[in-house]
């Protein structure tokens, strides 16, 4: 089974950029998706469900800001929105969906970018979903949790880790998080693969950083301990090119 994750920023944007032709072309049993930006009626949901998709769409409050999707040819037991809790529930931040032996969760996680006040808000958001996390597992203890974590946990996993040092997205509370999630459950899949560095899923937009691989990884597939012997192959598809970031893709058996 194909999984994929990927930060489109902006489903339509997306769309106009050819992911529709790529789509078909990679055929992922499941993909995630994040910041879609979009309502279920701003899009013709049936240009992927003429590809076999069924569509769950987890917006947030606020138009074309955030939001979550999981287009999935294997037909779920149960959709899960968001995580009970309204401050990120409103931003449409998670969206499960359970299948007969795992479930699949599509997470967008805060970016502490804009300031102080977002970054505690993004501390707020790793408490809870790290709890979230250790109850859904007593009942669903095949977990995948995968999407934009917004957190590069090693200093492989960023073109220039003493610079970006005191960067959200890198700081030491973010890590050391990063550090308590692996060690207590979950296996970086695509790590658990591949040790070599240069290996990125996000690039600013400014100075080129594309085209020079001065990127940041940031989107992960992790899977709990427990499907460790199911897990095949992870890869990074950095050549893709719909968004700032490019797709993640884990099969497992």
């Amino acid at each position: 089974m194909k999984l994929i994750s990927y930060n489109v920023n902006g489903i339509r944007s997306a769309i106009n950029k050819g992911f529709v032709d790529w789509l078909k072309e990679e055929n992922p049993d499941i993909i995630g998706l994040q910041e879609i930006k979009a309502q279920e009626k701003d899009l013709d949901r049936s240009i992927f469900q003429d590809l076999g998709y069924e569509l769950f769409w987890n917006p947030a409050v606020k138009k074309g800001y955030s939001g979550v999707a999981i287009f999935t040819k294997v037909k779920p037991k149960a959709i899960k929105y968001g995580m009970g809790l309204t401050k990120y529930d409103d931003e449409g931040r998670v969206l499960q969906a359970d299948f007969d032996d795992f479930s699949f969760i599509s997470s967008y996680f805060p970016s502490g970018t804009t300031g102080d006040f977002r970054q505690q808000f993004k501390y707020e958001f790793l408490d809870d979903l790290y709890g979230y996390v250790q109850d859904l597992k007593q009942s669903n203890p095949n977990l995948i949790i995968s999407g934009d974590y917004n957190i590069c946990h090693k200093p492989i996993d960023i073109h220039n880790p003493i610079s970006n040092k005191n960067s959200s997205g890198f700081l030491p509370e973010e890590r050391a998080w990063m550090d308590k999630f692996t060690e207590n459950g979950f296996i970086d899949t695509f790590r658990h693969f591949n040790s070599s560095p240069h290996q990125y899923s996000w690039w600013s937009f400014r100075a080129n950083s594309r085209s020079k691989n001065l990127g940041w990884r940031i989107d992960y597939h992790m899977a709990s301990r427990e499907l460790q012997n199911r897990l095949k192959s992870a890869v990074i598809l950095q050549e893709i090119k719909h968004s700032d970031h490019c797709p993640i893709v884990l099969e497992i058996e």
